[in-house]
């Protein structure tokens, strides 16, 4: 599934080339396209038809159309695959085109979503007082989102009993974060993906927000990270961040911090990629028996990373 990157580039060609226009007829040419919307095919389409588009909104890596004051939105599930593409009139039609939502104004082309695997599509939804469609209401604020609270998420972090690269992938703690980034910004801010989020101070915690971030915006810059021609920008354009990776898909190849060979671990049905001399791995965490000569001290906090007794960075 695409990341905030991807999505956003998306979200920014659907705000300036289908905001404002008024939809003339929407056709589903394949009924898993829209099989999060239960009426079906026929009453999406109908729901559509004669519906004015809204700017195109976002939250982390979720994508919506507003249909004008009708408390309703379109939201996008790009999947693995998916792509909405704006096509000038009487472009050939893809060969996995799944969705064709044509406009009343005259040159406008065509809205298509085009979809593979079919794992994503579009579906109806109620809109919350928010504005977000009702099925993403739990998802949280992204990191380049400028109500994101960072002191918020540290005290979350810290009640968590988690490790790192886990949080950053909850969407209800932080949103738009996937397998790509996470393993960027890790690298960036030296953190193993399995450190406990207990150990993380506040110091620690701005700083890996500051590199998500930067990883983010940096992404953005060139379009997105694209790894084959299925993410794509509206114009079918791929993103170039791919060739500036310096953790993710680089196993064995020299840390460009240090030069030791990059490690690829299974992590959750995924891979995580990191550096075994720059991310060093925590060591594990032990209790000592309680006996007359080693008193429990109640409350007794971690030890601050840095000092003799803490994880490893």
């Amino acid at each position: 599934m695409p990341e905030l990157p991807e999505v956003e580039v998306v979200r920014r060609g659907l705000e300036r080339w289908a905001a404002g226009r008024t939809v003339a007829e929407a056709e589903v040419l394949h009924p898993r396209a829209v099989r999060r919307h239960l009426a079906g095919p026929d009453d999406f389409a109908a729901r559509l038809k004669g519906r004015r588009i809204g700017t195109a909104m976002r939250r982390g890596k979720y994508l919506w159309l507003p249909l004008g004051d009708a408390g309703v939105s379109v939201l996008a599930h790009l999947g693995m695959s998916g792509q909405l593409l704006i096509q000038p009139p009487g472009t050939p039609d893809e060969k996995h085109l799944r969705i064709r939502i044509a406009f009343t104004d005259p040159g406008a082309g065509e809205l298509r979503f085009v979809d593979q695997r079919t794992f994503g599509g579009l579906s109806l939804h109620p809109e919350t007082a928010d504005g977000l469609p009702d099925v993403i209401a739990h998802i949280a604020r992204d990191p380049l989102d400028p109500d994101f609270d960072d002191a918020a998420f540290h005290a979350a972090l810290r009640r968590r009993r988690t490790t790192v690269k886990r949080a950053l992938l909850d969407q209800s703690l932080i949103s738009g974060v996937g397998n790509i980034y996470a393993d960027e910004a890790l690298w960036r801010a030296r953190l193993h993906y399995d450190r406990p989020t207990a150990t993380l101070t506040r110091p620690l915690t701005t700083e890996l927000l500051g590199h998500v971030r930067d990883v983010m915006n940096a992404a953005l810059a060139v379009g997105g990270t694209s790894f084959d021609s299925l993410y794509v920008n509206v114009n079918g354009e791929s993103g170039y961040f791919a060739r500036s990776l310096d953790a993710y898909g680089r196993e064995d190849e020299p840390c460009r911090r240090c030069g030791t060979p990059m490690r690829r671990r299974a992590w959750m049905n995924r891979s995580s990629y990191f550096c075994p001399r720059c991310q060093r791995t925590p060591r594990p965490r032990t209790t000592r028996a309680l006996s007359p000569a080693s008193p429990a001290t109640p409350g007794a906090a971690d030890p601050e990373p840095g000092s003799p007794e803490a994880p490893a960075h």
